[in-house]
């Protein structure tokens, strides 16, 4: 009795094991939905106060300077809801391998307040972007976006548009 009590127990215990890949598969489609859901809330609804638990303590954004600290980070991205209207923020992709995510985004709005210093101009910007993030233990660890700055700048009327 005691064999089969213990054989029922190890085939449950190896029927109820997943392997690494399905593991990673299905933190990754968490930190999906939960790192969209956060963008979502923060730049298209305008509350940046998600951010305030979105990020780890020691949370880093990749920029220049770097920003350091989740109340930078809140900070930062604050910076685009207070400097553009008629904000859009898009995930047009997004796929993860567990912590490691990775975010293709278009980011819409006009230029009506204070964005980085920066006055408003009044123009409209559209940029298209990629993010690459790493989280742990369900938070935001380090981002790193990429996106053409000069058009960027070329769109807010900063810099001359290319011939």
């Amino acid at each position: 009795m005691k064999k089969i009590i213990l054989s029922l127990c190890v085939a449950a215990g190896l029927f109820s094991c997943t392997s690494e890949a399905d593991q990673n598969a299905i933190k990754g489609a968490a930190n999906v939905a939960y790192y969209s859901r956060v963008w979502e809330v923060a730049i298209n609804e305008g509350r940046t106060n998600i951010l305030d638990s979105a990020y780890t303590d020691d949370a880093v954004l990749h920029t220049v300077p770097e920003v350091k600290g989740k109340a930078n980070c809140k900070t930062y991205y604050e910076n685009y809801v207070t400097g553009f209207s008629d904000r859009q923020f898009i995930v047009k992709e997004i796929f993860a391998d567990g912590d490691k995510l990775v975010k293709y985004w278009q980011f819409k709005g006009k230029h009506t307040g204070s964005f980085f210093g920066i006055p408003a101009t009044g123009k409209t910007v559209d940029v298209l972007g990629v993010t690459i993030a790493k989280m742990k233990d369900g938070k935001i660890a380090e981002e790193q976006d990429f996106m053409d700055n000069m058009v960027f700048m070329q769109q807010l009327g900063l810099l001359p548009a290319a011939q």
